[in-house]
């Protein structure tokens, strides 16, 4: 059993940020067709599905359509959006019973250059009280403090102070920053060096839970170890089609596994160069 599903519906973004290294894919969206074919061979694995790698998912025209399939497979969806299409799409999560997560980037206003209006922030709170009201873990997200590299956070006193005007009250610290309220939490993290076939090299050897507790599926099919193969570079399979268990257990998969389960040897480059994993050996 998988712990999580990475699904990719689109690799299509409507902002650029500093901190993301987009794609050098063909722009696409899955059709609804290949994410159901996609969505029953993954469900027998994990319930859970996430419908990102790259891209801003509430672009796709078919989200309804998709998050129907979520619901008739009884899977438990989680999403990730950079928040400012909530106004306009926020709806179609609230109404489907298999949304269990949403997580609001907010560290993408400062990304694009502080150029979001107060309305981009009235938005995301607002769906924030409103899916939280309705059972929907929903997570704000600071994934911008120093790590490896700078981040890009000058603007976090302002978001924290505008998010503290808007939800008054008693914040219990956690481990990753704030329970605001039931069912809605405050999280930073370090902005992460993204892995590249052509990178640094910052470890030889670690831990991951890719392979043995996630795999991604691309726009077009291609199924890699991770959501952080951003290009496919991993290709373990295509779920158009191969099955589940063939793509788990091909050669590729099983080597890296044995790195990551048995002597800690990183076997793909890219590994080699993911500052995620950093996390994994603290």
């Amino acid at each position: 059993m998988l712990e999580r599903a990475y699904i990719e519906i689109t690799n299509v973004c409507n902002l650029f940020c500093s901190f993301c290294p987009k794609t050098r894919r063909e722009a696409s969206f899955m059709s609804v067709e290949d994410f159901t074919l996609y969505a029953r061979k993954l469900r027998a694995y994990t319930d859970c599905f996430c419908l990102h790698v790259m891209g801003e998912p509430l672009l796709h025209s078919r989200l309804d359509a998709i998050l129907s399939v979520c619901d008739v497979l009884r899977a438990r969806v989680i999403l990730t959006t950079n928040g400012t299409m909530l106004r306009e799409r926020g709806d179609i999560l609230l109404a489907h019973p298999s949304v269990y997560k949403v997580q609001i980037s907010l560290h993408s206003f400062e990304a694009n250059g502080a150029s979001s209006s107060g309305s981009y922030f009235t938005d995301c709170f607002d769906f924030a009280r409103r899916s939280s009201e309705r059972g929907i873990i929903t997570v704000l997200r600071l994934w911008n403090i120093d790590g490896r590299e700078e981040g890009y956070n000058d603007k976090n006193d302002e978001i924290l102070k505008r998010l503290r005007d808007t939800f008054s009250g008693f914040w219990a610290p956690n481990k990753r920053g704030y329970c605001i309220r039931e069912k809605l939490y405050l999280e930073y993290d370090e902005r992460f060096v993204w892995p590249a076939p052509d990178g640094k090299i910052l470890s030889e050897s670690g831990r991951c839970h890719a392979i043995g507790k996630q795999i991604a599926v691309l726009c077009d099919g291609t199924v890699v170890p991770c959501c952080l193969d951003r290009e496919g570079v991993i290709r373990l399979g295509d779920l158009k089609r191969d099955d589940v268990d063939t793509v788990l257990s091909c050669p590729r998969a099983k080597a890296m596994t044995k790195g990551f389960e048995e002597s800690g040897a990183f076997s793909e480059v890219l590994c080699k160069t993911c500052g995620y994993a950093d996390r994994f050996r603290r």
